[in-house]
């Protein structure tokens, strides 16, 4: 019994001391986001990681430890590290709120920081409110949703996607944010990785990071029209990596994959065993080509689907997501102890919404678009056109030039958009949405271009 006692104690000993050497580590982590946030450097620095990692693993090889251990402890380091350095990170909901907080105060803010379109909803909607109390949908329900709602979804989305579904593959969700935190907390571990390809939509980083999941980030840029390298995806996946997040047509930057390109990356996934999550809540704008993941029949594709886009739903807070049925029923499971179910009654009025034709909605968000993107060419900024989505992802060539620092200026002013810091490292960008009246959206980058002029 003194034996087993004296290796506990010893035990507890190094335990302490890594507490010791965590708590050292988090200052210095830190002190280096200081110094980050005063040079303008981006929290996550991929090169160093690697660097740490190959250390790490060559460490374990020369003491005998398990790499995949070690490597899942360093994803832990390298999570706190980022959290650390995150505090006071100004996003896109951020200026929102501080936009909105201005017009409580009586001031016009001409809205380009959201996607969130001006238009109403369906018609048939309005109808759906009135008469759901009569029709009785008002109780507890499925953690999958209302059977007659996944089945009206099965119809839409093997139509829509030529996919073949069943009921047992969908699962409604309080929006596609909610279905993505589901997707990732449980499929994935603490300590795995998750490749996400930037510019993104920040929540996939952010339901990693406080899920204890790493994300490893490829960088795509403007130079190479967005475009992810498949070498780099190939030499980033090792034996922790588990997802790859798929995001197309892309928030920001509008980007559609080019079919080989997709492919390929697709069938990287299918042989690493990656699970492969993909955002398609844009789908509904598409301006060229666009191939949805369903159409791989892999079965470890999760796609996310959501009302706020398409249908103009956003405060119904209603989308979901299609799955093999064992992936659905894990998400199903997590959903029940968060939820109970999705309220019947919004259920009941998005499945009334599939029935009508929200064509026109596609139109009106791509003259937009265009709209848009006429006078960002005319004002003289860069940009790739856009093959799909709401959004102009727009570099601005001023020395200094600082994203953050320029919304919330901006917004003083009467005018929001996105910081491009928001999305990765691209300090020097913005994000422009086209979800307002095509007067409105010209009003606000006149208003962007006397800005920028009084900057230089």
């Amino acid at each position: 019994m003194s034996d087993i006692n004296d290796l506990r104690n010893k035990m507890d000993e190094v335990t302490l001391k890594m507490i010791e050497l965590l708590k050292t580590r988090t200052d210095i982590a830190g002190e280096i986001g200081e110094v980050k946030k005063n040079i303008g450097k981006g929290v996550t620095d991929e090169v160093r990681e690697d660097s740490l990692r190959r250390k790490v693993i060559l460490l374990c090889n020369n003491i005998g430890l398990d790499e995949t251990i070690a490597t899942k402890f360093l994803n832990f380091l390298l999570n706190e590290s980022v959290k650390v350095q995150s505090t006071n990170k100004q996003t896109h909901l951020s200026i929102f709120l501080k936009a909105k907080s201005l017009e409580a105060q009586g001031k016009k803010i001409i809205h380009m920081e959201i996607g969130e379109p001006d238009f109403l909803p369906p018609k048939i909607v309005k109808s759906a409110l009135e008469e759901v109390f009569d029709k009785g949908f008002l109780k507890y329900g499925q953690a999958k949703g209302m059977p007659m709602f996944r089945e009206a979804l099965v119809k839409y989305v093997s139509k829509k996607f030529n996919a073949n579904i069943q009921q047992d593959n969908i699962i409604v969700s309080p929006g596609a944010r909610f279905s993505i935190f589901t997707a990732i907390t449980t499929l994935l571990n603490p300590g795995d990785e998750m490749i996400v390809i930037e510019p993104a939509w920040p929540a996939y980083k952010d339901c990693a990071l406080y899920s204890g999941i790493k994300v490893r980030t490829i960088n795509t840029t403007f130079e190479d029209k967005w475009d992810p390298s498949l070498e780099q995806i190939k030499s980033t996946i090792n034996s922790n990596t588990k997802m790859i997040v798929l995001n197309y047509p892309n928030n920001p930057t509008g980007k559609i994959l080019n079919e080989k390109l997709q492919d390929n990356i697709i069938e990287l996934a299918i042989k690493n065993n990656l699970y492969i999550l993909s955002d398609e809540i844009y789908s509904q704008y598409v301006k060229t080509s666009w191939k949805s993941i369903l159409s791989y029949n892999y079965d470890k594709s999760i796609v996310t689907q959501s009302f706020s886009k398409s249908h103009a739903m956003t405060g119904f807070r209603i989308g979901y997501t299609i799955a093999d049925s064992k992936i659905i029923e894990k998400m199903a499971k997590l959903e029940a102890l968060c939820l109970t179910n999705v309220s019947e009654p919004i259920q009941y009025i998005a499945m009334k919404a599939l029935e009508a034709d929200i064509s026109n909605n596609t139109n009106t968000v791509q003259k937009r678009l265009d709209v848009l993107a006429d006078k960002a060419s005319i004002m003289g900024l860069d940009f790739v056109v856009p093959d799909g989505a709401m959004y102009i992802f727009a570099r601005i060539n001023q020395e200094g030039f600082d994203g953050a620092e320029f919304a919330n200026s901006a917004l003083e002013k009467g005018l929001a958009v996105s910081p491009g810091e928001v999305f990765g490292d691209y300090k020097n960008f913005i994000r422009l949405s086209a979800c307002q009246d095509e007067k409105t959206l010209v009003e606000g980058m006149n208003l962007l271009n006397d800005l920028m002029r009084n900057k230089q």
